[in-house]
Formats: structure tokens, sequence, C-alpha cells
């Protein structure tokens, strides 16, 4: 089959695709990681679509919905992409992104796991901290500035720090140890260069990922996770 391809037409209808999707978000204001995605996957659809209807005057309704599709991928990925951002953290820590985080923090130290609206990394306490000790440990830190040389390439995103502690120890000890751990990450972010939007908060007595039966265990219940946000309104109460 011989392509015929209408550049001038090509250009003309990628131009109007590109000015429905837009370059600014709501209120005129930058787009955030999550409306980048969407402007992306409708430029690329728009786009796909008018050149697979164009380049042959037969089957273009097959060509365009082909067209539309490849486009459309393509302009998600130029988007915002939870699956990349995960595959980028976890290449970082030399680690693999998990189905079960419960089943991996078995044998792993650092889990790296994507759900529908975040990233997430969960570093065990034992890898992390000292007993009682609230300063990340030179292991610690150096894991820690990775994640800070893959947050460079996301500067929209947000970012949530919780310390999470077993049911060791009184309610006070726990929320204190875990408030301190959950500032402790947080401000090494900042001094690190991340320049994210960073909250950070301490759980007691939160649902142990595992049963709080061995040393090993209580450290990954001890935990400290760190959630990787596309925007304000994906954030979730990591304490529940």
């Amino acid at each position: 089959m011989k392509i015929k391809i209408s550049t001038k037409a090509v250009a003309i209808s990628i131009a109007a695709a590109l000015t429905i999707g837009g370059c600014a978000g709501k209120n005129g204001q930058a787009p955030n990681n999550a409306e980048k995605t969407k402007q992306g996957v409708l430029i690329g659809t728009l786009a796909g679509a008018a050149i697979g209807a164009l380049t042959s005057k037969h089957h273009k309704g097959k060509n365009a919905a082909i067209g539309a599709a490849i486009g459309a991928a393509a302009g998600g990925a130029i988007g915002y992409s939870l699956d990349k951002q995960a595959q980028e953290v976890a290449d970082s820590m030399n680690t693999t992104v998990s189905d079960n985080e419960a089943l991996a923090a078995r044998t792993q130290d650092i889990i790296v796991t994507k759900h529908d609206r975040y990233v997430k990394i969960t570093f065990k306490s034992k890898m992390m901290f000292e007993t009682d000790s609230a300063d990340p440990t030179p292991e610690a830190r150096e894991k820690i500035m990775r994640l800070v040389d893959v947050l460079h390439n996301y500067p929209d995103t947000i970012v949530q720090v919780v310390g999470h502690t077993d049911s060791r120890g009184s309610y006070d000890y726990n929320l204190k140890l875990s408030q301190r751990r959950a500032f402790s990450v947080a401000n090494l972010l900042k001094n690190l260069g991340v320049t994210n939007k960073i909250y950070a908060r301490g759980c007691s007595y939160t649902k142990p990922l595992v049963p709080n039966d061995t040393p090993e265990h209580m450290a990954v219940n001890r935990r400290v996770e760190i959630y990787l946000y596309p925007s304000e309104e994906d954030v979730i109460d990591a304490c529940r």
C-alpha cells in the first residue's frame, strides 16, 4: 500500500492538538504532573488520529484508530508515568519494583511498589537507623542521595515521608520516635537540595506489614516510608 501524507495537513492537525491540549494548567497556572499526562495523551491521540487518517485515502478509519492508539501511548510517555518513576526509583536503589510489599519486606531492606496514585519506597528501620535513633546511618544517607537524583527529574512530585513504629514501648515513645525519624529523613532530603514540596509525619501503633514476631520483622514494622505523588489531590493518609 502506498502511503501519501500531506505534511501541511499533519502540521495543522498537530498544531490544533497542541492548542486543545493546552500548555497551561488550571487557572492559567503551570500544569501539574497529572495534568501533563492527560494533556500528553490527548495531544498524542489527536495527532495520531490525524496522521493515521491522512496516510491513505483507503482505510482511513482503521488507520486513524491505529494512529490514535499509538499517539496516546507516546503522548502519555511524554507526560507523567508512575510506572516509569517507580522503575527509576528501583534502579537507583539497586532493587526491583515489587508486586507484594509484605512478601518483599521479608527479604529486602528496600521495597519499591507502584500503586494507582503513588510510588512508595519502604525502608526497614534496621538499615536506616541505629536502635532508638533518628539519625540516618551512612548507608541510609547513601541510599537517600540516590533518591534525590531521581527527584531532580520530577520537580513537581509531592513527597511524603512517614515514620512507623511497632507496638513496643509506650504510645508517646512510639509516636515521638516515628515523628523524629520522618522529619530527620525529610530534612536530609531538603539539605541535599530537593526542591519538591515535602510533608513528614509519624504514626504510632500502625498496622504491621508482617507479623511482629522476630527482630527482623520488628525492623520492618518500625519502617520509614516515602510516597511520591503526581499532585496534591493524590496524597493519602499514610497512618490509616
